[in-house]
């Protein structure tokens, strides 16, 4: 006997809300307000774009933008038909953004009016058949919202399968490429079944969403499963301190995900002592772990936090460290959700003892499919027996709860942002005046961690850390850019070559 399967298609989740409740608000942006009737009619009418445009099941479909509705409405429209989202980081250069456009095959292309220009300098080099302005007519571009409004809905939603791709979020290489993780209908949904689990959420909940979409902490830590909640979201096209504050005072927010660095701003904000945090229930807070210092000023305004580890791959919850446990396990990442397994392994793979180090594997139903068009790289990264190895080293103490340690891949997470060093060394290299150079994080109050050059100069050379950025600034986004330039004699080996990082960041923080 055959048993069905829940449709866990990503736009079905949205359309059968919109059916079930036409008249609650989904989405506040800039004033406006937008109820699930509202959203799944302009989902459909944008499905029906698309589908005319071409786009079939499985093809992709990029938006380049900052947060707006647009983005939300393109992601759903685009699973609706059974294509897939690219969400594309509108802080890459256009050498940078060319590459993953090309990786992916784009084949329609939703873009930011700002961002139009950027896309016109590389446009010939990309292998998208259709090009749409999200938010007005512009030359050469097809105006997405007229042709919106005078579509057709789209009668029904295709059916897609749990492990069918609805998603691919690229992550910075450490090779210097990126890869595009695939995340499929199923994975998103467990995701949201795991947080609901770890901190709730009610229907009546109102959700601050200001990180950047394009982020799976953004996307996919409130945003989508308010959507399947059927509660409301206030999205802010980019963060400013003031707004945020002002926003949770108008809006009666009960939630917020952001970076420690974005909580850390808006508590140095003259607005933050008048702002109205009666409605909160929790903060969250991913990328790094918040200082003490931080968790006791939220904490004197009776605001907790709560706290997760996870990664693009893991879409993105791999552990919670829920407000209960916020001071006796400050520093730990918490435990990992109901539907997620975590273990920690030595170099041959096997399980390490209680309090020792080693690599961080996670393993569940929100580990991705894989990487798109990374064989060698899926089958290094996700074991035959399904485990994700992260790369991140950490340990976990005697009543299981989860601590980082250091990465395996060196990455240095600066205001959220990932920085792979190794993508930023490739550019450092082709200055004329370095002979070689290592990029590590060291830490910073502000950033979390500053992006840190540590370089040798040929003879007689002379480098500014103005003139570093300046060169690099053509080829890398602004927050890969270092912070800080340190010049050494020659940079600290092991006998097979392999620079110490270890050393430099020991030497460099005394």
């Amino acid at each position: 006997m055959h048993t069905p399967n829940a449709n866990l298609n990503l736009a079905q989740t949205l359309l059968k809300r919109a059916q079930l409740n036409p008249e609650r608000r989904a989405l506040i942006f800039e004033g406006q307000e937008f109820s699930y009737a509202d959203m799944g009619s302009k989902v459909r009418k944008q499905a029906q774009v698309l589908k005319d445009s071409g786009v079939c099941f499985g093809d992709r479909v990029g938006f380049l933008g900052f947060n707006q509705p647009s983005f939300l409405e393109t992601l759903f429209a685009a699973t609706a038909i059974g294509a897939i989202f690219v969400p594309l980081n509108f802080r890459l250069t256009g050498e940078e953004l060319k590459f993953i456009i090309n990786d992916a095959g784009i084949h329609s292309l939703i873009c930011d009016d700002p961002l139009i220009a950027l896309v016109e300098d590389i446009r010939q080099d990309l292998p998208c058949q259709h090009f749409f302005a999200a938010e007005s007519q512009t030359k050469n571009w097809r105006d997405l919202q007229a042709e919106v409004t005078a579509a057709d809905e789209l009668n029904a939603t295709v059916e897609t399968q749990d492990h069918d791709v609805a998603l691919i979020m690229y992550t910075s290489g450490t090779t210097g490429l990126p890869k595009g993780a695939m995340l499929t209908h199923g994975n998103i949904a467990w995701n949201n079944i795991n947080s609901s689990l770890a901190f709730g959420g009610s229907r009546d909940d109102i959700s601050l969403i200001v990180a950047p979409l394009f982020h799976i902490g953004g996307l996919n830590v409130i945003t989508l499963q308010s959507f399947a909640m059927g509660s409301a979201i206030v999205l802010m096209r980019n963060f400013e301190p003031g707004a945020v504050l002002q926003a949770f005072t108008d809006y009666k927010i009960t939630h917020m995900f952001g970076a420690p660095a974005m909580f850390l701003f808006m508590s140095q904000h003259d607005a933050f002592a008048s702002a109205d945090f009666s409605h909160v229930k929790t903060l969250i807070c991913g990328a790094a772990p918040p200082p003490e210092s931080l968790l006791t000023l939220y904490a004197e305004r009776g605001v907790d936090f709560c706290q997760g580890y996870g990664l693009t791959e893991t879409a993105p919850f791999a552990s919670f460290l829920t407000p209960e446990w916020a001071l006796s396990k400050l520093g730990s990442a918490g435990q990992p959700p109901m539907y997620t397994e975590l273990k920690i392994v030595d170099d041959s793979h096997s399980e390490v003892a209680q309090g020792e180090r080693g690599e961080i594997c996670i393993k569940g139903p929100n580990i991705m499919k894989g990487y798109w068009n990374r064989p060698e790289a899926t089958a290094e990264a996700i074991d035959e027996k399904g485990w994700f190895h992260s790369g991140d080293v950490g340990y976990l103490d005697e009543d299981g709860f989860l601590y980082i340690c250091d990465r395996l891949k060196d990455m240095v997470i600066s205001g959220g942002e990932n920085v792979y060093p190794a993508e930023v060394e490739s550019v450092l290299f082709k200055h004329d005046a370095i002979a070689e150079v290592a990029v590590i994080g060291l830490p910073d109050e502000k950033w979390g961690e500053a992006v840190t050059a540590v370089a040798a100069l040929h003879k007689d050379q002379e480098l500014s850390l103005e003139g570093l950025r300046d060169f690099a600034s053509e080829h890398l986004a602004r927050y890969k850019l270092p912070l800080q330039l340190h010049i050494v004699d020659a940079l600290p080996r092991n006998p097979a070559g392999k620079v110490l990082k270890f050393k430099l960041k020991e030497e460099l923080t005394g």
